[in-house]
């Protein structure tokens, strides 16, 4: 007979520690599991400190056996999608369990039980507050490590969510790109660059300092929200949520990294945010920066091969006109000159067809999937 499953909500920041802490625990032997730093989790946890829950609520719960943690979840409402887009859901995210159905189901019927305590539909995860954090069950790619803004898990999750009547709801793909030196790379795109850019009266934007970034980054999170507020995911970002992001990565960005696209009156058109990859660092500084794991991510930031593409963003009006190949054109040369031989894309929805296209000019492995899963609670 098995032993019963407790449920406690957290109430302390001892106990948010506890569930911080709990996958570092759970994926203790895996050698793909890249952990969080530490401090920025419990940040982002923090009511006190995340500007979203300025319209936002969470609720965390852990899941004990025999005085054992053996599972956690939050349970996160986005009133402005809920008010504003009018999708009636309440989300679940910072999902972990041990292979134990009755665990994952008694941590998900929680969630649920927010939800209908506020009179919502359907219940969708994991995924965070925004479309900033982090989503996606990971349902290919185990023998991967994640990146800095994905998520790992274990195989048996999806086996968990079809078991408990969930349905897959969104879907994203990830890349692996090989970069070839300059001379090597796809003709298509280097002619293609050099024609989009006269045809629209275009200039493009290499930055060698964060501070020249800086007047950009607002007309970034602006054009991100034109670029994606058609997606089935989107929530529009809060002017106090920039403030936040930009605290959170702007140490973590090299200039050369970042691409940008003006029109003639020097207004952003399009953009690349793209970084070291800090996977290999961050796993072995395992959540704490101290001045060794300081090293190491400098070190990652600084002299790396393999390069993360984290955001794209282009006017609608520009949008399949071909922007995307000027940004990649000019990321061909730094990354050649920085030594990126490597480059993994960020998800990007599997309806994406556009974007994916453009990668099949380059060799390339589709190495990851990963999908939210969603159910009705009415």
């Amino acid at each position: 007979m098995s032993s019963e499953i407790k449920i406690k909500e957290i109430e302390s920041k001892e106990d948010l520690k506890k569930f911080v802490m709990f996958p570092f625990d759970l994926y203790k032997d895996s050698k793909y599991w890249v952990a969080p730093i530490i401090k920025e989790e419990l940040e982002v946890l923090d009511k006190e400190v995340n500007p979203v829950f300025n319209n936002a609520d969470a609720n965390y719960f852990l899941a004990y056996i025999d005085g054992k943690i053996v599972g956690r979840v939050a349970a996160l409402i986005n009133w402005i999608e809920v008010n504003e887009i009018k999708k009636k859901k309440v989300r679940f995210g910072w999902f972990d369990f041990i292979d134990d159905k009755n665990v994952s189901k008694a941590l998900l019927e929680k969630v649920i039980e927010i939800g209908k305590e506020n009179h919502l539909e359907s219940i969708e995860g994991p995924m965070g507050f925004s479309n900033m954090d982090k989503a996606g069950i990971l349902i290919k790619g185990f023998e991967k490590k994640n990146t800095m803004i994905t998520l790992y898990n274990y195989s048996y999750y999806q086996d968990h969510m079809n078991a408990h009547g969930y349905k897959k709801q969104a879907e994203w793909v990830e890349y692996e790109l090989k970069i070839a030196d300059y001379e090597d790379a796809p003709e298509k795109i280097k002619k293609f660059s050099d024609i989009i850019l006269k045809r629209y009266n275009l200039k493009k934007l290499n930055f060698t300092s964060t501070k020249q970034i800086e007047p950009y980054v607002d007309q970034m999170f602006d054009l991100l929200g034109k670029t994606y507020n058609n997606l089935q995911t989107f929530v529009p970002i809060q002017d106090y949520q920039v403030k936040y992001y930009k605290d959170k990565y702007l140490k973590y960005i090299n200039p050369g990294f970042i691409k940008c696209v003006t029109d003639q009156d020097d207004k952003l058109v399009a953009f690349a945010i793209t970084m070291p990859s800090f996977s290999n660092a961050l796993k072995k500084i395992n959540g704490k920066v101290n001045f060794i794991g300081l090293l190491r991510l400098l070190y990652a930031k600084n002299y790396n091969s393999k390069g993360s593409l984290y955001l794209i963003g282009v006017r609608p009006d520009l949008q399949n006109k071909g922007i995307i190949a000027i940004l990649f054109n000019e990321l061909q040369k730094f990354y050649n000159k920085f030594g990126i031989k490597e480059v993994e894309t960020n998800p990007e929805l599997i309806e994406n067809a556009a974007i994916q296209q453009l990668w099949k000019n380059y060799e390339n492995n589709q190495h990851k999937n990963r999908a939210t899963f969603t159910k009705s609670i009415v």
